[in-house]
């Protein structure tokens, strides 16, 4: 069955092709505010369109590769959030039609109407900044030296491949893209949103939309920014779990270990420049890789998130110094249209993008879902509404039987020398174990190339991991290191917690000092010295030291210990039936003058003191469990 739909039809609800959506040469298809849902291909014939407009997206259901046909285009709008001299890593939805449909900037529009657009202008690659102009002739202007790619490359930055103006992107490979400068106040669509206006720049994506299994190659070792290929959110945490060698029900969600090949390690890393600076020189920018890993036991619930840590760099790229802050705090389950992120290899293969990944999930921090957004999070704690609303999905996924609460997790943050700060998170999941568990843990995005690193250590440091998760215990020891290029100050203190409830304390434990330091009320200060220090420091959700010193008053307060004149006996009342290894009595020179072994753990034992002369004496009582009480008796005759 096909579904024809001819000029000017407007769709304002949700739509469904039972087969496949035709859009013949001059007609158009008009979504606002919705989503449209087919269950095959699309065939936009000659200059038949779909125009997604106000958060609308497309949604398709076919397996294996794409059957998307036509010379026709798709338009949907994103904004980037960079200025001229900023990146945005991205990943196109749509392509240009040719054989593999590939994209380039020249697909980029400027909107001049609702569903009219202007070709971007492709600047000379000796033009650096890309500039956005308003009014009648307004135009975009993008630089092309700022367009490059990643993909299965060793992660250093020489190795960034040169894209430039040609249209030579891959479905699925992420590019990067720096913003532009100017204003275009246009407004074209009910969302209120204009072409350009501060950091928000948006794009026009005109092309053949982007369907099916989409395969990017990845190897050991090796880096690939890649994104999401489709004109509508995809659910991030399938991506990860079914690429990283796990499965998910897709009835349930419900996550489980094997059925897929592992290719990647798990995590999900995000680039986030600093919104500031005025160069194009490399030692001027400031921005790092926030964290994403889906630590949840269904694919349905929100994942965790370690901030980026805004570094500084050298020419050549490598890390100069952490960065004075961190970043924003993203919301990342739901990857919106546009967005690029980099994933890292554990074998020779290929990831995969799928159409049951799918969803229809507008942008926004309660829905999960930004792109590179600054609007901030108050400290999280629990929602008032647990699951989530109905959310339209490919998988068949029922969310409403979902829980959108994280699992609990700790936010850390931790300060170096007052001038660089870090983000590290341990999260709690009972399917996890100590060490670590592909999937859950995320290794930290610099963790071979910072001079200055904090990161919880994992499987003899060999995996530095920004976020641990693992089983929650109140007696559990979390090893966290601190490596400093040189002998350093570090603060840390309880940032953030999410959805925790089982502890009202969290220690740092200096187990050379053996001090306990409560970080849930402030900051705590440690000297560290040059080097990496992976053994000296660890989490805690006790002071086992104010619980050994009140166990020891309790145990010493049950013992009553006096002198009997009358019978002339030494009394201890053994209340807690301690067994007693020894009692001792000294004068007050100190000379020991009576000594008693293994007297047992009766209620009470009597010793004689008639062989004591008058006066003063210390009696000493230590118990098999190394338990000592001291007492003052006074010796003397009626």
């Amino acid at each position: 069955m096909k579904k024809i739909l001819l000029s000017g039809i407007l769709l304002f609800s949700t739509y469904v092709a039972s087969a496949q959506l035709f859009v013949r040469d001059g007609s158009y298809v008009f979504v606002t505010n919705q989503f449209i849902t087919v269950t095959q291909d699309v065939n936009l014939n000659n200059t038949g369109n779909i125009f997604l407009r106000n958060t609308s997206q497309l949604l398709q259901r076919g397996t294996g590769s794409s059957s998307n046909s036509g010379t026709g285009a798709l338009s949907v709008f994103q904004e980037g959030t960079v200025n001229n001299f900023q990146y945005n890593y991205w990943c196109s939805p749509v392509g240009s039609g040719a054989a593999g449909n590939p994209f380039g900037i020249s697909l980029f529009n400027r909107p001049t109407g609702l569903i009219s657009s202007t070709s971007a202008e492709i600047l000379p690659l000796g033009n650096y900044n890309g500039t956005a102009t308003g009014g009648v002739g307004g135009t975009i202007q993008i630089a092309p030296y700022w367009i490059w790619k990643f993909v299965n490359q060793t992660p250093v930055y020489a190795n960034w491949q040169f894209v430039g103006n040609t249209t030579t992107l891959n479905p699925g490979e992420g590019f990067t893209m720096k913003g532009t400068s100017g204003t275009d106040a246009l407004v074209v669509d009910a969302d209120g949103v204009a072409n350009k206006t501060g950091l928000a720049q948006r794009y026009d994506f005109r092309g053949r939309p982007n369907d099916g299994n989409i395969i990017v190659a990845v190897s050991t070792g090796n880096r690939t920014l890649i994104g999401n290929p489709y004109p509508s959110a995809i659910n991030l945490n399938m991506f990860l779990i079914e690429n990283s060698g796990r499965s998910f029900n897709a009835s349930t969600g419900v996550v489980s270990a094997g059925g897929n090949p592992n290719v990647i390690r798990g995590e999900a890393y995000f680039w986030e420049h600093s919104k500031s600076g005025a160069s194009h020189n490399l030692n001027t920018y400031v921005g790092g890789y926030g964290t994403y890993v889906a630590n949840g036991s269904n694919v349905g619930t929100p994942g965790t998130w370690a901030s980026a840590t805004w570094n500084t760099y050298n020419a050549s790229g490598t890390v100069n110094t952490t960065g004075p802050s961190t970043g924003s705090d993203f919301r990342r389950q739901f990857s919106p249209i546009g967005q690029g992120f980099m994933v890292e290899g554990v074998a020779a293969g290929s990831v995969t993008m799928k159409n049951l990944y799918r969803v229809f999930v507008r942008e926004g921090l309660s829905n999960q879902s930004t792109f590179e957004r600054n609007a901030l999070v108050t400290s999280t704690s629990v929602s008032t509404s647990q699951n989530w609303e109905d959310i339209p999905n490919v998988a068949g996924l029922d969310y409403t039987q979902i829980s959108k609460l994280p699992v609990p997790q700790i936010k850390l943050e931790v300060v170096l020398n007052d001038t660089q700060s870090r983000e590290v998170v341990m999260a709690f999941n009972p399917n996890t174990t100590d060490g670590y568990d592909i999937g859950y843990d995320a290794i930290a995005p610099d963790d071979t190339t910072s001079p200055n690193l904090v990161y919880f250590n994992q499987n003899e440091n060999t995996k530095k991991a920004v976020i641990t998760t693992l089983p929650f215990h109140s007696d559990k020891r979390i090893p966290i290191a601190f490596k400093a290029a040189e002998n350093a100050t570090y603060k840390v203190k309880v940032s953030e917690l999410i959805n925790f409830y089982d502890s009202n304390e969290v220690y740092l434990h200096d187990k050379i000092s053996g001090l306990y330091h409560d970080i849930t009320n402030g900051f705590c200060n440690l000297n560290v010295a040059a080097g990496e220090n992976v053994s000296q420091y660890e989490i805690t959700f006790k002071n086992y030291d104010v619980l050994l010193n009140n166990d020891l008053n309790l145990v010493a307060n049950s013992f009553n210990i006096f002198q009997n004149n009358t019978t002339s006996m030494l009394n201890i009342v053994n209340n807690s039936a301690k067994e007693i290894a020894t009692c001792s009595v000294f004068d007050v020179s100190g000379k020991l003058i009576i000594s008693k072994k293994n007297l047992g753990k009766n209620s009470l034992i009597e010793i004689p003191t008639n062989v004591l002369s008058d006066g003063v004496y210390i009696v000493k009582v230590v118990t098999s469990d190394a338990v000592s009480v001291e007492k003052k008796i006074i010796v003397g005759t009626k």
